[in-house]
């Protein structure tokens, strides 16, 4: 009988146990990932509703957004905190040459065998691999590397889309003698004023398919090469035709976006993830803003430089590594994908698969697909082909399109930058 007795005791203990045990858990704190991202106001509206949807999906994750500048201090705010070992959970950086700078392999967490890689467009994957591992995943869009333009001007002067750089430089005489700014350049935001060299980078490769190969075995130069050479020099040409706003030196991006929507100005060249700050700036404009590629001397080869999405990377210092894979695996998602798409405007197509465009995309961003579209007609950015990228050519950039220094000469002194650079990489051939 006593046996008996004892067992509902037993049970009700047990019972009474698991109860508290559940009460526990649904008390305890949830974990909280910090997450260090740039203080762009449209990228950071977009992780703030990644953030909301994350968090809703998976309600025992917090996560914490941290901002950094999106200038040199802030770069040098990444690398400090990974040397140090005082990195959030979650970063968002470059991908491309700059995530070599980082030292993967002994700073992320290596992600190559997470489920949610098969979900990632294979193209984007060596971008953010390091010795054979894959350390990132793509945030965002991809983007393009050409020129916002102003319809009302261009429609107003009678003027067509340039494919090439004479008829380019045609139109900014016609568009400088109706009093308006041909090309608006931006120097107080100093990485602007790489634009006519990096999104050149197309015009580069047709002409010359191994130039990535040779520039990164250090066997080509932008000095000695006639083609690449041609970025440098068209910056030059624009400065000595008196094309450039009359504040360049000074003005920022956010000047440059406000001159190229109200018209002040009628081309910007510019990566395409700022039609998106347009539409946020000045909503009411975003329909009188259009995009075209960067023209090279060959209208014939007509076509776009393709930046890949930057990425988010999980410090191997965080102390909660599963549930930033978790947050990871999310972001690499269609839920993912619409979370960014509810709020900031896509710069170009999503490279995780499933994930679409929305339907009401900006003129600007319907502008960019058709050179997705087109077989040949994309070609990646350097940097996503070749590790190889000097740290001054915003200042080398900033001075050739300022008429201080030419063409020749900011190639000649970007190749010196870019041989210091490949030496602390350790790259054969340097």
């Amino acid at each position: 009988m006593l046996k008996h007795t004892r067992t509902p005791v037993l049970v009700a203990s047990t019972a009474i146990a698991i109860g508290l045990a559940s009460i526990g858990s649904a008390l305890a704190d949830p974990v909280t990932l910090s997450f260090l991202f740039g203080n762009d106001p449209t990228r950071l509206a977009g992780a703030q509703e990644v953030v909301k949807a994350f968090e809703v999906a998976n309600p025992d994750i917090k996560v914490e957004l941290e901002t950094r500048t999106l200038d040199a201090t802030g770069d040098n705010l990444v690398k400090t905190r990974l040397a140090t070992g005082e990195m959030t959970d979650m970063f968002f950086w470059n991908s491309g040459a700059l995530f070599q700078t980082l030292n993967p392999d002994h700073t992320l967490v290596d992600l190559t065998d997470e489920p949610f890689e098969a979900n990632i467009i294979d193209s984007y994957k060596p971008v953010v691999t390091a010795k054979g591992r894959i350390y990132g995943a793509p945030w965002g869009t991809a983007m393009g590397g050409g020129v916002i333009y102003n319809k009302p001007v261009f429609k107003k002067l009678g003027l067509s889309v340039p494919k090439s750089w004479a008829e380019f430089m045609a139109n900014n005489e016609k568009i400088k003698a109706a009093g308006i700014a041909p090309v608006i350049q931006t120097f107080g935001t100093d990485w602007t004023a790489q634009i006519f060299v990096l999104a050149d980078f197309y015009n580069v490769i047709s002409a010359d398919p191994s130039f990535a190969a040779d520039y990164t075995a250090n066997k080509a130069k932008y000095a000695t090469t006639p083609v690449a050479l041609q970025g440098f020099q068209h910056q030059e040409d624009v400065f000595k035709a008196g094309f450039l706003n009359k504040d360049f030196a000074s003005a920022t991006l956010e000047d440059g976006l406000r001159m190229v929507a109200n018209g002040e100005g009628a081309q910007y060249p510019q990566l395409s993830f700022a039609i998106g700050d347009i539409k946020e700036t000045y909503p009411d404009k975003i329909n009188d803003i259009g995009y075209f590629a960067l023209p090279g001397e060959d209208a014939q080869h007509n076509g776009l430089t393709v930046w890949m999405p930057d990425a988010i990377y999980i410090a191997n210092t965080s102390p909660h590594i599963a549930e930033a894979k978790k947050f990871v695996a999310f972001l690499e998602s269609v839920p993912g994908c619409d979370a960014l798409s509810r709020v900031g405007l896509p710069a170009g197509p999503y490279l995780v698969k499933g994930c679409t465009l929305p339907s009401n995309v900006a003129p600007a961003v319907a502008d960019l697909l058709p050179y997705f579209q087109k077989e040949g007609a994309t070609a990646p950015a350097l940097e996503f082909l070749s590790p190889v990228k000097g740290p001054l050519m915003p200042q080398i950039t900033t001075e050739v399109g300022s008429g201080t220094r030419s063409g020749l000469e900011g190639a000649k002194l970007y190749d010196d930058d870019v041989h210091k650079q490949a030496q602390q990489l350790g790259l054969p051939g340097w």
